[in-house]
C-alpha cells in the first residue's frame, strides 16, 4: 500500500475515497519509460491513489500500467476518450485497458465534447455497454466550456466533471463547485497550475482546498514537484486575506494569459487559425511531448496566427474575455523562437 500522508476525499456520487491531491498523468509523456514509472511509483508510496490520464496523452497510459498494475486493487484510474462514435470509443476502450493493464477504468471520460451526448447519442449507448461489461465503472465527462459544464452537471448524466480550476479562476468558474455538490457530482480540477502559467501552487491549492469538494488533478512531471505537494498536503495551507490579496493580484496580471481552450472562438476565425491550440502553445511545450507540437502540420498551423486580421471577434466570443489576438502573437513569437532554440523546421 501506498503511504498516508494524503488525506482522502469522497468523489460525488461515484463513493471513491480518493486523494485531495491527485495525480495528473499529461506531463509524463515527457518523462522516459524509468523516469515515469519512478515518479508514480513515488507518488503512490507517498499516498496518493488518484491518477488521471487519456487516451490522446501518447504514452500516459502505458506507463501508469508498467508502474502501477501491481497495486491496481488499491488506486483510482480515470482515462478520456476523444472519440463521437461509439466504434471509436470501444477502440479506444480496449486501448486503454491493455496499456493500462487492467481490466476496469475507474471513471471514463468523455474528453472536452462540445456537445451534450446524452442518452440517445451513441457514444453514450457504448459507454453505458462498457459499463454494464464490467470494462468502467463510472461514465464521466470533462469540459473546457463553463456554459456547457453547467449544463452538463445537472442532466445525472455523469458522476464526475472534470473542469479548469485554479487560483485564476472567477466567482463564476467556482460556482461550479457548489452546482456539482447540489447534484451529488464528483469535482476534479484540471490544470491547477495553468499548465505552468502559475509557478508557485500555494495559492491554488488552498483555493481549492476551501471548496471542500474539489479534487485538483495536479500535473506533476518532476520528483520535487511532487514533494512539493506532499509538503503541502503534510500541513494544508489556509486561505487567508494575504493569500487572497495575491490571487486578486496574480487575476489581475496573469488571468488575460490563460486560455482554457473551450474552443467557442474557433469556428468563427476568418483565419481558420485553431486558437484554443495556438493561444496554449507556449503550456503544450512545457508541459506535454514537444515533439507532437513541432510536426509540419503543428508548424503550419501556427503559421496560420500570421493571417490573423484582428477582426475581433474572437474576443467577443470569449467567455473569460481575452484579449485573444494579443495572445496568440505572443503565443507565436514565443513558438517561433522555440523552433529557432532547438533547430526545427
Amino acid at each position: 500500500m501506498g503511504g498516508n500522508a494524503v488525506e482522502k476525499i469522497r468523489l460525488g456520487r461515484t463513493g471513491l475515497m480518493v486523494t485531495r491531491s491527485s495525480f495528473g498523468a499529461l506531463p509524463i509523456q515527457r518523462l522516459d519509460m524509468e523516469g515515469a514509472k519512478k515518479l508514480l511509483r513515488a507518488a503512490y508510496d507517498a499516498g496518493i491513489n488518484f491518477f488521471d490520464t487519456a487516451r490522446a496523452y501518447t504514452d500516459s497510459e502505458e506507463k501508469i500500467g508498467e508502474a502501477l498494475s501491481d497495486v491496481r486493487k488499491d488506486i483510482v484510474i480515470s482515462s478520456k476518450t476523444m472519440s463521437k462514435t461509439a466504434a471509436g470509443l470501444d477502440k479506444d476502450l480496449e486501448t486503454s485497458l491493455r496499456y493500462l493493464k487492467t481490466d476496469y477504468i475507474d471513471i471514463y471520460q468523455f474528453h472536452n465534447p462540445q456537445f451534450i451526448p446524452d442518452e440517445g447519442h451513441e457514444l453514450y449507448q457504448a459507454a453505458k455497454k462498457a459499463k454494464e461489461a464490467g470494462k468502467i465503472r463510472f461514465i464521466s465527462v470533462t469540459n473546457h466550456a463553463l456554459k456547457r459544464a453547467k449544463e452538463m452537471v445537472p442532466t445525472g448524466l455523469f458522476d464526475t466533471m472534470q473542469f479548469p480550476l485554479s487560483a485564476l479562476s472567477g466567482e463564476d468558474e467556482l460556482e461550479l463547485s457548489a452546482l456539482c455538490r447540489q447534484h451529488d457530482v464528483g469535482l476534479i480540477a484540471m490544470k491547477g497550475l495553468c499548465g505552468g502559467l502559475i509557478t508557485d501552487p500555494t495559492a491554488s491549492f488552498a483555493l481549492l482546498r476551501s471548496y471542500g469538494n474539489i479534487v485538483p488533478i495536479w500535473g506533476i512531471q518532476k520528483l520535487e514537484e511532487l514533494e512539493q505537494f506532499i509538503q503541502l498536503e503534510k500541513k494544508p495551507p489556509v486561505l487567508d486575506d494575504v493569500m487572497r490579496e495575491g490571487i486578486e493580484r496574480d487575476r489581475r496580471e496573469l488571468g488575460s494569459s490563460f486560455c482554457r481552450g473551450c474552443g467557442y472562438c474557433v469556428p468563427t476565425c476568418p483565419a481558420k487559425i485553431t486558437i484554443n491550440v495556438a493561444a496554449r502553445m507556449s503550456l503544450f511545450l512545457k508541459r506535454t511531448n514537444p515533439a507532437l507540437m513541432t510536426t509540419p502540420e503543428q508548424r503550419a498551423g501556427m503559421d496560420k496566427v500570421k493571417d490573423c486580421i484582428d477582426c475581433g471577434i474572437c474576443r467577443t466570443h470569449c467567455p473569460y474575455n481575452l484579449d485573444t489576438p494579443v495572445l496568440l502573437r505572443r503565443e507565436y513569437a514565443y513558438y517561433q523562437q522555440y523552433l529557432k532554440e532547438n533547430n526545427i523546421g
